[in-house]
């Protein structure tokens, strides 16, 4: 396993500029930026919010996600010549030239992006940022939001809920690369992982880009490629001072290997040479580093090739890491290989075999690592992949991008479906603190509005709760909006991989239990406040009113 690479902000940011460039958007949010710009609405003051309807996984709570890279992308937001032409070539003939003259000199400066901070705690139909400015251009951005939020909002919610899973004292490895979807899927899985409570990461680029830890083993090809110790070359290696001629470590191994087989009961000759081949090739050009898988032919097999090899680095001054099991009842397994490393350490007096790590892998899901942990193991690192980086539970969060005002007044979606309504205005977001220090509801009300108080008893309505009313007394607020973008300029500093997951545990560790729960958690309460109450009662009626009279007409 390898220490995390060095990070530049530069590299990360070339990163998202080259994965997400203007035009990687919907073709109707151009058609309608033409259609503001020939009614002369392109520059009327508009403001949109992005949100999510349900909580993902059957949970209880989301991560807020993906915030810098929409940072950066607003910072470099523009349309360069090649764009302009392709454009001209997509949209339809009778676009008048002079919209393509527009768009070249498109960009940021005039909007201004409010947001809950990255890696916060988040939930079901509050706004997680606010984007204002000229109406075509903040039309333009939907799209491209979206598609930075969603889905890193999204796995970053899934890894905690893993890391919830897992518990704290056992470590995480995500290794979902090759089973991503696609490159970028992969790099975005890689860093949210990292950020909503994983370890490691086996993808190296994500090392590279933000900073993850990145590990490795070996895979089974390695191991099955050997078939004879006539294959591993060279044969010798030195001592960890380097203070001796080199050892023949065949040799040293295959006497080792008769006291581990005379110790556990085991028949040397039952031994599979080709794996025995593979752990000494590796062992020799990682002495220090040395961790293989051991089921390709048996666990017992391996073990024993393990302890041989193992216990010959030792007698080197060397300190192998440990093994890797990725098939079978892992639980077990784990049980019985620990058994046999505390038995060699104790007969051989080899205390470093007290300290080598067994990682689990073997298509994890949230479910088994769960059932996992209600049995006796000794798993030290689980490694994930498939379930994680897909999502299989859920494959989408489903945000959504939708206007509150146009013009200066508000504006709301009004439904059949009361969940696809939309809250006008625009807001601030609160978050209420009870005196044990756990948040116990998020209050939603109109920017303009004076601030709840703490230990101020204060009347709200839940949103989906009708008209119903609920009276409570916070003992702390906190402000969950600030501004992050304003006029071409990113407002506060780009957090770190590492910056962004101490805010997710932050925020994970003050939600109470209770909506924690990975099976029917209780749900949190998102409330409007009186005022904000009484504008969507008033827009609906309204709305009612004015459909009445275009029947009538």
């Amino acid at each position: 396993m390898a220490a995390p690479s060095r990070n530049t902000c530069g590299t990360r940011e070339r990163s998202i500029l080259d994965r997400v460039p203007p035009l990687l958007t919907d073709l109707y949010q151009f058609t309608m930026a033409y259609a503001y710009w020939r009614a002369g609405r392109h520059q009327d003051s508009a403001v949109f919010e992005l949100f999510f309807r349900e909580n993902p996984f059957c949970g209880s709570f989301s991560l807020f996600a993906g915030l810098n890279d929409c940072l950066t992308f607003l910072r470099s937001f523009h349309f360069t010549d090649e764009d302009v032409v392709f454009l001209r070539s997509v949209l339809p003939p009778a676009t008048d030239p002079a919209f393509f003259q527009f768009l070249r000199g498109l960009d940021c400066s005039g909007v201004t992006l409010h947001s809950v901070p990255e890696g916060t705690v988040v939930f079901a139909r509050e706004p997680l940022m606010e984007v204002a400015g000229p109406l075509a251009v903040v039309q333009l951005l939907e799209t491209s939001l979206l598609c930075l939020v969603n889905y890193a909002s999204l796995v970053c919610s899934n890894a905690a809920r893993f890391r919830l899973a897992c518990g704290p004292r056992r470590k995480l490895l995500e290794m979902g690369l090759r089973r991503a979807q696609g490159p970028d899927g992969g790099l975005t899985a890689s860093r949210y992982s990292y950020i909503g409570g994983f370890d490691l990461t086996s993808n190296v680029q994500a090392g590279l880009l933000f900073g993850v830890p990145v590990a490795g083993t070996m895979a089974h090809s390695y191991v099955t490629s050997f078939t004879s110790l006539e294959e591993v070359w060279p044969r010798t290696l030195v001592t960890v001072n380097q203070d001796h001629d080199p050892v023949d470590l065949i040799s040293l191994t295959k006497g080792w290997l008769g006291r581990v087989c005379e110790l556990l009961g085991a028949e040397p000759g039952k031994i599979h040479e080709g794996e025995l081949a593979a752990f000494l090739s590796y062992a020799i050009a990682y002495p220090q580093n040395f961790l293989p898988v051991i089921d390709s032919y048996s666990v017992t097999c391996g073990l024993l090739n393990f302890c041989a090899v193992a216990l010959a680095l030792c007698e080197l001054g060397y300190r192998p890491m440990g093994v890797r099991l990725d098939s079978g009842d892992l639980c077990k397994q784990s049980v019985d290989v620990r058994g046999v490393l505390r038995l060699c350490s104790e007969h051989f007096s080899i205390s470093a075999f007290d300290s080598l790590i067994i990682v689990g892998t073997n298509n994890i899901s949230e479910q088994t690592m769960v059932e996992l942990n209600t049995k006796e193991n000794e798993i030290d690192v689980f490694g994930v992949g498939t379930h994680l980086v897909t999502c299989t539970k859920q494959p989408s969060l489903g945000c959504v991008y939708k206007l509150v005002e146009a013009r200066g007044r508000p504006r709301m979606k009004i439904s059949e479906d009361p969940e696809k309504s939309t809250v006008p205005g625009r807001k601030a977001v609160y978050r209420l603190v009870d005196a044990d220090g756990h948040p116990f509801l998020d209050l939603l009300c109109l920017a303009l509005e004076s601030p709840p108080e703490a230990g101020r008893p204060l009347s709200c309505h839940p949103l989906g709760g009708g008209s119903t009313s609920l009276s409570v007394t916070p003992a702390q607020v906190i402000c969950l909006r600030q501004e992050m973008f304003t006029k071409g300029q990113v407002t506060q500093p780009l957090s770190s991989a590492a910056e962004t997951k101490a805010q997710v545990q932050d925020s994970l560790q003050s939600l109470h239990p209770r909506h924690k729960r990975l099976q029917e958690p209780d749900s949190y309460t998102v409330a409007l406040s009186e005022t904000l109450h009484t504008l969507v009662t008033d827009l609906r009626r309204a709305s009612t009113n004015k459909s009445n009279v275009v029947l009538a007409n």
